[in-house]
């Protein structure tokens, strides 16, 4: 495939973890970069690359419609939620394919708390959330969630951001009057919601006119700078491993028919175990790769984003299963170093035990 892919964001880890994915996938695929940093930019793996506004500029989308135009476009590619609506809602504006979700999905699945409701309210496991009115209503709220603990965070954004567990009123108080007074951060852009104590997986989906294509799953192991956070997590994992998990899938599956019957595009769902261990989406990134797409398309016999790729410029993909766990594969990624994809049985290649 002789295609020309424009990804955004270039320089950064998520695109320059998914043009490595590319680059497996299809090597015949030229592969453009931008991004409104020139410092980022300058990291970039991309063939090419060109310094655009920033999303939020009035010039955005006509510089990208420029460069898309002079570099021959086939695809553009979003590695931003901001960047995902954006597009979403102006489709029509850009000389080139996109692949996304609609923009009433894209713009549910930004809002944590709108998803979490959405997708009780259609029998889809997800904690209870309730959003935070005032500060002096917390305790109302801590009294409708089970304890011990709750979790606190904000209700748009990604990066687990604001996000902590809480015991008590007080302490939920506290925290977020912190990120009023420091961060700028409305009080009522946090949530409560239940906490959900195991495990932690995360999930993605290529979907085409409400047809699964393909799906994978993983579960995350330990997090990349967890320890310097309140809450001992993060949304990037360090070390993750692929695992076969079709409860994961089933939960997933009915999220995004739920959503959308017609779903198209990519959809990155993160998964948490309930108290009686049944998952509950936590998180839905529509219409984007994650930071470690890696952990998808490095592993097993298909490469997600090479698919996604082929299905988004009208290629027919019909595979004989559209769930491929992939099992026996870890990742492990760390600051300034690419993602490191290991099987099992090679995890010990030229490492010798001198531990006496």
């Amino acid at each position: 495939m002789r295609a020309r892919v424009l990804v955004t964001g270039a320089g950064g880890a998520a695109a320059n973890n998914l043009i490595r994915s590319l680059r497996a996938g299809l090597p015949s695929v030229i592969l453009v970069g931008c991004h409104a940093d020139r410092f980022m930019l300058r990291k970039s793996t991309a063939a090419r690359n060109y310094l655009v506004p920033d999303v939020t500029h009035p010039g955005f989308l006509r510089g990208l419609a420029r460069v898309a135009a002079q570099e021959r476009i086939d695809l553009l590619v979003p590695t931003t939620d901001a960047e995902v609506l954006s597009f979403a809602r102006a489709r029509a504006r850009l000389p080139c394919r996109l692949f996304l979700p609609r923009p009433t999905v894209v713009e549910l699945c930004r809002d944590k708390y709108r998803l979490a409701a959405f997708l009780r309210r259609c029998g889809v496991p997800a904690p209870a959330t309730y959003p935070v009115r005032s500060l002096d209503a917390l305790e109302e709220t801590f009294a409708r969630l089970p304890g011990p603990l709750v979790w606190c965070r904000v209700r748009t954004g990604s990066g687990s951001l604001g996000a902590a567990p809480m015991k008590r009123p007080e302490q939920a108080r506290g925290w977020i009057a912190y990120w009023r007074e420091m961060r700028g951060v409305p009080v009522t852009a946090f949530t409560l919601s239940e906490y959900l104590p195991g495990r932690d997986f995360s999930c993605m989906a290529l979907w085409k006119d409400g047809a699964l294509i393909l799906v994978k799953t993983c579960e995350r192991l330990s997090y990349f700078g967890g320890g310097a956070q309140p809450s001992g997590i993060s949304s990037a994992s360090q070390l993750a491993k692929t695992v076969h998990e079709p409860r994961v899938v089933a939960v997933c599956t009915a999220a995004i028919r739920a959503l959308d019957p017609r779903a198209s595009g990519v959809f990155n769902l993160d998964l948490r175990e309930d108290r009686r261990g049944g998952p509950c989406i936590t998180e839905i990134n529509a219409g984007r790769f994650p930071s470690g797409t890696n952990v998808f398309d490095l592993t097993g016999r298909h490469n997600l984003a090479a698919t996604f790729v082929r299905v988004a410029l009208g290629q027919r993909v019909a595979l004989r299963d559209v769930y491929e766990p992939a099992e026996g594969y870890y990742t492990v990624r760390d600051l300034d170093t690419p993602t490191g994809v290991f099987h099992e049985d090679d995890l010990f290649d030229r490492i010798v035990d001198a531990r006496g």
